[in-house]
């Protein structure tokens, strides 16, 4: 392989594209930054991840430190067929820095037996999420140099931007690109398998297994042939869930450029044929950013404008193929569960859907992602989840289509788009028509008192959904709480959409089924002794109602449409407040109880057997704080609940909300570092409640009927 020439380093132009965006950008602050207390410990800048997003489902991920501490960490995670088909290419880019005779090794890793090197953390003056843009200075004795990480919006495309922000003399640099190509939930050992060519300013390189090839260039320097293999790297993390720790990676030579006072070096991993240039790319990032951030308005807390950020990272269009006739065909647009491992699934895209869109003012890309699940309709159902490497999705679940029915009551009170109604209203009398017929794993509707059944011996439906082998941790078959309570709500909802387009006769059957569901709700799930809720009723071969003290009841005090009197959700409220309400969530099950487990964590066993028995879930927060809204009106109170989450955004992944935390204080975050349903509820109950509140409207409980009105 022959080396590339060397050419001029861009300057000052790409510097103003990142420091000094147009006028009309709402420049954000930096609102989370560290120092070396936190960047020079090794625990502190492990802890500390983040993550950079390309609105395909692909990303970018690591930690503060450097260090992959997981096997989805790297720095060009590409969504093949977006958003699926996820592949790790590049991992990292190791950078050493010469100046004054000296050199500096800016990568940190950790190898098999728990050596960590080298330790360029040691080096990192600060760090900070800058927008959505993750930013490092690193302190080489005279000289400062940052980097930063950041996708081009709607590519496979990850940019690493190095800046030299002030020194003497020129700063000589050595950068070394490790890769690999698999999926993205594996590691790949050995280092057969690889074959790079040489490009007009870089490497191009082709992995086995792999159909798409990583180009990696610079805009400056040179890239010379010297192939290697990285041995027995270790992802701690993955050690700690009991799985498969180690990887070799492979290195096809190194990138050599020098730079001077206030110049730049733009490196692009990439899959495109035509990737955006450095400048346009970001350029573009910052204009969206400030699309997003106007559309909050300037008057939130800053923690609350950062999540507004945050949601848009679970947003992605989806190309290529997928609906109920053709499993391989899905245009439109959906969401990601979460990062680094969920794909798209049914039931958290429709929780979620009214915060990450609707909350921030995208109402045609709520249309289109409610347009594209509508297409996904089979015998009734929404779909469950869509596996990663593409194959049919799954129906296995209870209630992400009752969810459409509420995700679509939000759209329409933000939208009155009647022409969407008309639409997808066909496919929601259908939807009930399943329901009353029976479809998949016993969904039914109980002819003798118009309630919802669920489930099946082995299936796991509703959103408590842990399962190990065979084994269903909290199998709910029968009538859940929760699953009635939407289904009262999709009638009603159902009924009020009949009534706008025009239906008045379906409006009144709908209507009247969904307030006697409604009141046969109130009577059989009121558990008199404990004063709030049974979780199931009516389970398999006469099993009495359970009692366990769970948070799926707070669903039915968040819904649009009131199934319980005000006296008996206020002592449902209460219930859950006093053994369930931690800083970050609620928890999955009280502690007294037998099963409740303190924290979550070791092998996936363990794992998924505390997953909803005990560990607290930040998406609930939202219910609760709506909740309590409604009934007392206090909308300072209300909003209290959710501000513990600020603090929380500069910890696991920074700006980000994770999926879960430990059942006991001081309630470690855990599972996904970054959660769909977790931003989207905590932001769109700040948003509401903030909107509705005001000076005292009339008696208690005014706030909760206007809502339901």
């Amino acid at each position: 392989m022959t080396s590339t020439p060397r050419c001029a380093a861009s300057t000052e132009g790409d510097r103003n594209a990142d420091d000094q965006p147009a006028a009309h950008i709402d420049v954000m602050p930096p609102a989370i930054a560290f120092g070396r207390e936190i960047c020079g410990e090794l625990e502190q800048a492990l802890r500390r991840e983040w993550l950079v997003t390309n609105g395909l489902g692909g990303f970018a991920a690591g930690t503060v430190a450097g260090c992959q501490t997981r096997r989805y960490h790297g720095m060009l995670i590409a969504a093949e067929r977006p958003p699926v088909v996820r592949t790790m290419l590049l991992v990292d880019l190791d950078i050493v820095a010469r100046i004054h005779g000296r050199d500096y090794e800016l990568a940190c890793h950790e190898y098999g037996d728990g050596v960590v090197h080298p330790a360029g953390y040691r080096y990192l003056e600060s760090f900070r999420l800058d927008r959505t843009v993750p930013t490092w200075t690193y302190a080489l004795g005279p000289a400062r140099l940052s980097k930063r990480i950041f996708m081009a919006r709607g590519g496979n495309t990850t940019y690493i931007r190095y800046t030299l922000e002030r020194s003497p003399e020129p700063l000589a640099v050595t950068v070394r690109p490790l890769c690999t190509g698999r999926d993205f939930h594996w590691q790949r050992r050995g280092g057969d398998g690889y074959e790079a060519q040489p490009t007009d300013r870089g490497v191009s390189i082709a992995a086995t297994g792999v159909a798409s090839r990583l180009d990696i260039s610079a805009d400056t320097g040179r890239f010379i042939a010297a192939p290697d293999i990285y041995w027995n790297l270790r992802h701690r993390l993955e050690a700690a869930r009991g799985l498969d720790c180690a990887e070799d990676l492979y290195m096809p030579g190194v990138f050599e450029l020098m730079l001077k006072d206030g110049e730049t070096v733009n490196f692009t991993a990439t899959i495109e044929s035509q990737p955006k240039a450095a400048t346009v790319a970001l350029l573009q990032l910052r204009r969206h950013e400030a699309e997003l951030l106007n559309a909050v308005g300037v008057d939130e807390p800053q923690w609350i404008r950062q999540l507004a950020l945050a949601a848009d990272q679970f947003i992605v269009a989806s190309r290529g193929s997928q609906s109920a006739t053709e499993p391989t065909k899905r245009d439109g647009m959906t969401v990601i569960a979460g990062y680094p491992w969920f794909g798209d699934w049914g039931r958290d895209t429709m929780i979620a859907l009214p915060g990450l869109a609707l909350a921030t003012g995208r109402r045609v890309i709520a249309a289109e992602i409610m347009r594209t699940f509508a297409g996904l309709v089979s015998q009734g159902q929404l779909p469950n989840r869509f596996p990663d490497s593409g194959e049919a999705p799954e129906y296995n679940t209870a209630d992400a289509t009752l969810w459409y029915f509420v995700a679509l009551h939000e759209y329409l009170r933000a939208t009155k788009d009647l022409k969407l109604a008309r639409e997808i209203y066909p496919i929601l009398v259908d939807i009930v028509a399943w329901h009353r017929r029976g479809t998949r794993h016993g969904i039914i509707v109980d002819p003798t008192d118009g309630l919802l059944r669920a489930g099946a011996a082995g299936t796991q439906l509703t959103w408590m959904d842990a399962k190990v082998g065979d084994w269903v941790v909290t199998p709910r078959i029968g009538k859940p709480v929760e699953i009635n309570a939407l289904w009262c709500n999709a009638l009603r909802i159902l009924g009020r959409l009949a009534g706008q387009l025009g239906k008045s006769r379906a409006a009144a059957e709908f209507e009247a089924q969904g307030r006697a569901a409604a009141e046969v709700f109130a009577a059989k799930y009121w558990f008199a002794d404990g004063q709030y809720l049974y979780d199931v009723i009516e389970g398999p071969d006469g099993q009495p109602p359970d009692t366990s003290l769970r948070p799926n009841q707070l669903i039915a005090l968040a819904l649009p449409h009131p199934v319980l009197d005000e006296t008996r959700a206020r002592l449902v409220l209460a219930a859950c407040e006093s053994e369930l309400l931690t800083s970050y969530g609620l928890r999955t099950l009280e502690p007294a109880a037998p099963g409740y487990v303190e924290q979550y964590g070791s092998d996936q066993w363990r794992r998924d057997g505390a997953y909803h028995q005990g560990t607290v879930w930040p998406w609930l927060l939202g219910a609760f704080a709506r909740a309590h809204f409604a009934l007392y009106g206090d909308g300072q109170r209300a909003r209290s609940y959710l501000a513990p989450l600020a603090q929380h955004l500069a910890d696991a992944c920074i700006g980000q909300v994770s999926e879960i935390f430990d059942a006991e204080p001081p309630h470690a975050p855990q599972g996904c570092f970054a959660q769909a349903w977790s931003v989207a509820e905590v932001l769109r109950s700040w948003l509401e409640i903030r909107a509705l509140a005001g000076p005292p409207r009339g008696a208690p409980g005014a706030a909760r009927r206007r809502k339901a009105s």
